[in-house]
């Protein structure tokens, strides 16, 4: 950071407080257009399953592997970067990216082309988090941290929501056209036009954050017998790892089964609705459009509080104990919403299974800005979403049409397949979790026992 330029974080409480909530929303700002990129296919499954010729298992590795398999790898060495040079200019790159790849799923011709473009979106995407989630520990306090995270999050479920809204008002307004003209690039259907127009925003968002965000100063960073702050090394972050090797095992395994279960809800209710229930993808996409905008979000705001509300309280194990909170309500409504035979009571246990599926956007990450040092931030929360996103996104939601194609041999088991792989993921993450909670506490007093 050039010093004849003031931060603005460190220039006065109120002036600091107001930027360090804007960061935090336009972080959230560019979270809901990467989310509407993301999960914008979910509601396209007909139409891209009957253009593209595709079984589910297919479909679901466009959705899942194709995207997860590149966001987990490509984070780790971009949160790398992310804990050594402008966390600012990192985002607004893997913004701008995977904006242009998202608007190239909609001039994909086949299965391929549309795989390699799921990557590319893949890719963008994993510059986002290590390094917003870095910067956050930097902007405020530990106690104060849950809500700014939790704010980012719902990011998530906003632009799930919108995806789903916009996923289905467009398919709605251009369901009787069979071809649009695009100058330069020809004829597209209508699920290609909503990829494009989804797309496009993403590269103002990126240029918004490059003009007007700079990277805070770096707190909280460990030194050496010198007084000179340690370099930042990869070798360094799975040292620590090792060292708190208990609790990073919980924590990683824990909230990625708990992931499992959400990303399974998220990625085949949208099919689950349309099989069981005859919905149109018009009617699917804003019914739950509206449960994550309502349920999802109200459920990442409830598990930011409840853990800023613990650390008030003074537990150490705060985002765990809430993590604990959160998979217990989840299980039932989870499992039961499948298995009802009515529409409204279907969406009645959605609602809540939906609420609690969000807790850990928030605590999860919460727990490894308080326990990691500064300059390995970034990178131990990568190597989170590393495992996290080919578990849960790549091989979970892929688990879920497997036992649909593979066991049942039925379409219309969907519902079953889904209660089948997020019950088991729940009863796993509780385990998982529970025993976290004092393996984090230990690790908390060993780290900052002064």
């Amino acid at each position: 950071m050039n010093s004849s330029v003031k931060d603005p974080v460190e220039s006065g409480s109120k002036k600091s407080n107001i930027y360090a909530w804007y960061v935090v929303l336009l972080c959230m700002l560019a979270y809901i257009f990467s989310f509407i990129d993301r999960q914008i296919l979910a509601l396209m499954i007909e139409p891209v399953k009957a253009d593209l010729d595709l079984t589910d298992t297919q479909f679901s590795l466009l959705h899942g592997l194709a995207f997860s398999l590149f966001y987990a790898f490509m984070g780790l060495p971009l949160a790398y970067l992310a804990d050594r040079f402008s966390r600012p200019k990192i985002i607004a790159v893997g913004i701008i990216f995977w904006s242009v790849a998202t608007a190239m799923c909609g001039l994909s011709k086949n299965f391929i082309q549309l795989f390699l473009s799921r990557m590319g979106v893949g890719v963008g995407e994993a510059a986002l988090s290590p390094a917003a989630y870095s910067m956050f520990s930097d902007l405020f306090k530990k106690d104060k941290l849950g809500r700014a995270v939790a704010v980012y999050s719902i990011g998530s479920f906003v632009g799930g929501g919108i995806a789903f809204l916009v996923g289905g008002y467009v398919i709605g307004l251009l369901k009787d056209l069979t071809l649009i003209e695009i100058p330069l690039f020809g004829a597209v259907k209508a699920w290609q036009m909503a990829f494009i127009l989804v797309g496009i925003p993403g590269v103002f968002i990126g240029l918004l954050f490059i003009l007007t965000v700079r990277d805070p100063m770096r707190k909280g960073q460990k030194l050496n017998a010198d007084g000179q702050v340690e370099k930042v090394t990869m070798k360094a972050a799975f040292t620590f790892l090792k060292k708190h090797r208990t609790t990073f095992t919980c924590h990683y395994l824990g909230f990625t089964f708990y992931a499992m279960a959400l990303y399974c809800l998220i990625s085949w209710s949208p099919a689950f609705f349309m099989r069981k229930f005859g919905l149109t993808p018009t009617e699917a996409g804003y019914m739950l459009g509206t449960v994550l905008l309502v349920a999802n979000t109200l459920g990442v705001f409830a598990a930011g509080w409840l853990n800023d509300w613990f650390i008030q309280k003074g537990r150490k194990d705060a985002p765990m104990i809430t993590g604990v909170i959160g998979i217990v309500g989840l299980v039932l409504p989870l499992i039961a919403f499948t298995q009802v035979s009515e529409l409204w009571l279907a969406v009645t246990l959605l609602a809540p299974a939906m609420f609690f599926a969000s807790f850990p956007m928030p605590v999860s990450t919460t727990a490894m800005q308080m326990l990691a040092p500064n300059q390995l931030r970034a990178q131990i929360s990568a190597i989170f979403l590393l495992i996290s996103n080919l578990v849960a996104v790549g091989i979970g939601t892929t688990l879920v049409a497997l036992v649909t194609d593979r066991v049942f041999d039925n379409p219309l088991m969907v519902g079953t397949s889904l209660s089948i792989v997020g019950g088991i993921s729940c009863v796993l993450s509780f385990i998982l979790l529970k025993k976290g909670c004092k393996a984090f506490k230990d690790s908390m007093q060993r780290e900052y026992a002064s």
